[in-house]
């Protein structure tokens, strides 16, 4: 069975979205206008994982470089 590469940026999103507790749908909508998008990284129902174009990684590095939370992940009720 050959596996499929996956591109190097999903640990990074991994990591963001464990630690801000944030969906991935949420992620890929904020990040790049894409609710689909880590899916699509991913290859799930897909021949092959998606293309990550260098114009939209940017747009994701900057989104997680500039994320303020609008209130605290675990936040006491």
């Amino acid at each position: 069975m050959l596996l499929m590469e996956q591109h190097p940026i999903l640990k990074e999103i991994s990591a963001f979205i464990a630690t801000h507790e944030m969906a991935e749908s949420t992620f890929g909508r904020e990040a790049a206008g894409d609710w689909k998008l880590i899916k699509e990284l991913r290859g799930e129902g897909r021949a092959r994982p998606r293309r990550l174009w260098p114009d939209t990684e940017a747009k994701i590095r900057h989104f997680m470089a500039t994320y303020r939370p609008t209130k605290p992940a675990s936040a006491a009720a």
